[in-house]
């Protein structure tokens, strides 16, 4: 039985983490929950779980649910605030801690989860984008796992397993391209932010799918994937890909690569952090390859969509690493 822990668990990855738990009880316990101010939602997630230790992030909010947990019968250790957040990713019984936390908030989480030695599922793309050579290096100190649960990064992670690094050429990390791929500069220019919340193959959070219909989430996953995965900027080349069949490919030097295959469904990688090294069998949809109509590949334009550009500039995210 693996026990986890979940920093931002009423959140997008967080609601199919718990799903995932759902669906191997003999082998999955939560012992630790974190959430922000949805405190309707964490209440129930609460009373289901009955997790040892709990926080949310303002005081007003922990003393209410403390008061609807007693109400219940339920008296778990409960916090606020980043402290709270501290309290869960250390968490004495948790063996595995899931940072789905959405911004740099989960850096200051995650970094005392490693020195806890706890092994750390990684979401929080931000903790790497803001401190990556600090986050790895204690990770190495502290012989920690970061294990990713992005879909590209576990991609990449899963088609490296068993190779020599030293034979790897280049990763080819695959974005959708969005729901404004095809828009021209003009049509650009009149987007609404309802249209840039709907992403045509990912069920995602607000956050993460306003940042993929500007590409930016792509270049906080070719920085993520750097640290990851020890690579120069230059070994990492973004592929738009908008089927979101194959979630990224590995290029060896004998000309060979790899790709990895699957549904768009999130559940897929979390519950591969989760379970690994083992795989476990599950209920979720199966990729039929002969209804695939095909599978294509462009070359992402920063012209109309800069801000990938600006993520993937090695020489300027170097230089910013090594003034923090």
């Amino acid at each position: 039985m693996k026990q986890i822990a979940i920093l931002g668990s009423t959140g997008s990855i967080g609601r199919q983490t718990l799903e995932v738990v759902d669906s191997f009880p003999d082998k999955l316990k939560v012992v630790g929950l974190a959430a922000g101010r949805n405190r309707q939602a964490f209440l129930r997630q609460c009373l289901q779980y009955k997790p040892l230790v709990v926080s949310l992030e303002g005081e007003e909010d922990a003393k209410w649910l403390q008061e609807h947990l007693a109400a219940e019968g339920f008296f778990p250790d409960i916090y606020h605030g980043v402290n709270g957040l501290v309290a869960v990713a250390t968490c004495q019984e948790a063996s595995t801690v899931v940072t789905a936390l959405s911004g740099a908030i989960g850096l200051i989480p995650t970094c005392a989860a490693i020195k806890a030695k706890k092994q750390i599922a990684l979401a929080n793309k931000e903790t790497l984008v803001a401190a990556g050579d600090y986050v790895t290096r204690l990770a190495e100190q502290n012989k920690v796992q970061i294990l990713p649960v992005d879909s590209e990064h576990s991609a990449i992670w899963q088609c490296l397993h068993g190779e020599d690094r030293q034979s790897v050429k280049r990763i080819l990390l695959t974005a959708s391209g969005g729901p404004f791929r095809q828009y021209d500069r003009d049509a650009l220019a009149q987007v609404t932010p309802q249209a840039a919340l709907k992403h045509p193959n990912w069920s995602m959070g607000q956050k993460i799918t306003i940042d993929s219909a500007t590409l930016m989430n792509k270049g906080l996953e070719v920085i993520e994937a750097r640290w990851l995965f020890n690579l120069d900027f230059n070994d990492i080349n973004v592929v738009i890909h908008p089927q979101s069949i194959i979630h990224s490919m590995v290029e060896y030097g004998d000309g060979s690569i790899l790709a990895h295959l699957g549904m768009p469904d999130m559940r897929t990688p979390i519950q591969y952090a989760l379970s690994y090294p083992e795989r476990w069998f599950n209920q979720l949809p199966r990729l039929n390859l002969t209804e695939l109509k095909g599978l294509t590949f462009e070359e992402p334009d920063t012209g109309r969509f800069p801000s990938l550009g600006l993520a993937t500039r090695p020489d300027d995210r170097e230089e910013q690493h090594r003034r923090c």
